[in-house]
């Protein structure tokens, strides 16, 4: 054999080896997400005793005319009219503050990540302080709000009753920024008023939304975010934050709402709505008397309005649709909310989508290591396999 021929051998033998290596490498990719899928895909089913169960509640595919949704068309002006309905109930938020620095207090090396403690402009005229952690890996990643009570909870190395998600993400690869009304908790009026507690405008669960958007804005300029993969997730207070925020901002990629209650529902006191610092707000002295289970005789402001005049979440759920979202339910998200995630689903097969509700059920309000690792799962495959948010599955 020629020394040529040889050469044309060797080449051939090398080439072929480094084409399969490269099929293999895709290959483990895509089985990657598979085996992700594999894992979350049975979150996305309702039982059979709730499939196609609507309960009373009004069809997000209904124009408040009255009139049906038929074609994605008219979907687009239907979603149009309730976040239009919406914001006029609760508020017109400002306009975002797209272009602003943080500024770095602090900086220190963790677990395979730098966390950046940091100060910016959430609302006009008012900075908060929470945590950036940015992994090591090269280039642009994913990124996930997390929002709380106070910052310092998602962040800390260890379990705090498995609420330390932000520390937890980061370390799975997503950058993480740790928000939470640490002022406002500490004088237990526990959220956030534009432009001030004594006159604000705007509901204070939407004010939250707001802050939030304005993160998002401030996340997406950052050089190692991708700006097309930034979702949200919250805890209780945080989950309803989390649920108000990736519903009227449709920005954020994908979300999570631990637990938050996700529909008006009297008879659970913690499923709290009517609170002042969510929709029920008037201006203080708060006198919190309308607490006791079913009752709510003290409520005022915007949430007796809603209840009397039929509005309830599943309107605002639907604004997510075709983005996919999950519910990692607990004490106050039991298995029979899929009745309400049943209408988004509508929405989402109007659109062609599937496979873009879930929810996870518990024991319990407080979060677990199980739970948590499917919420982990949930933004591993929608924000890190790349093309899992434009499946239609």
């Amino acid at each position: 054999m020629s020394h040529l021929v040889k050469y044309i051998v060797v080449f051939t033998i090398i080439l072929a080896a480094s084409v399969n290596i490269k099929t293999q490498v895709l290959n483990d990719k895509n089985c990657e997400a598979q085996v992700l899928w594999r894992k979350i895909s049975p979150f996305f089913s309702p039982p059979p005793e709730f499939e196609d169960k609507y309960g009373s509640y009004r069809s997000p595919l209904e124009f408040y005319n009255g009139q049906m949704v038929k074609t994605t068309e008219e979907w687009k002006k239907r979603r149009e009219e309730i976040l239009n309905r919406w914001m006029a109930m609760m508020g017109e938020w400002p306009p975002f503050i797209k272009n602003q620095e943080m500024e770095i207090l602090a900086t220190i090396r963790r677990d395979g990540f730098t966390q950046y403690r940091i100060r910016f402009h959430w609302l006009p005229g008012q900075k908060t302080v929470g945590y950036l952690l940015i992994p090591d890996s090269k280039g642009k990643k994913p990124a996930v709000i997390v929002v709380f009570y106070e910052p310092e909870t998602a962040i800390a190395r260890h379990d705090r009753k498995n609420r330390n998600f932000a520390y937890e993400l980061a370390k799975r690869g997503f950058v993480t920024l740790s928000l939470g009304t640490t002022a406002t908790t500490d004088s237990k009026t526990y959220s956030l008023y534009y432009p001030n507690i004594q006159h604000s405008t705007i509901q204070p669960l939407s004010v939250l939304a707001y802050a939030a958007a304005n993160a998002w804005f401030l996340l997406s300029k950052n050089p190692d975010v991708d700006p097309e993969r930034i979702g949200i997730m919250g805890f209780s207070y945080g989950g309803k934050w989390a649920m108000f925020a990736s519903c009227l901002f449709e920005k954020f990629a994908c979300a999570v709402w631990v637990d938050p209650g996700i529909i008006f529902d009297d008879d659970c006191p913690n499923v709290n709505y009517w609170e002042p610092w969510y929709l029920g707000y008037y201006p203080p002295p708060w006198h919190n008397t309308w607490r006791k289970k079913g009752l709510v005789p003290g409520a005022k402001g915007l949430y007796p309005r809603l209840l009397a005049e039929g509005y309830n979440l599943q309107e605002l759920h639907a604004l997510m649709a075709p983005r996919p979202f999950l519910v990692s339910g607990g004490s106050e998200d039991t298995p029979e909310r899929w009745i309400v995630l049943n209408h988004t689903i509508a929405v989402n097969k109007l659109l062609g989508y599937s496979n873009r509700v879930a929810m996870t059920n518990r024991y319990g309000h407080l979060p677990t290591r199980e739970s948590n690792e499917d919420i982990y799962r949930f933004f591993e495959y929608f924000l890190m396999c790349k093309g899992a948010l434009l499946k239609k599955q």
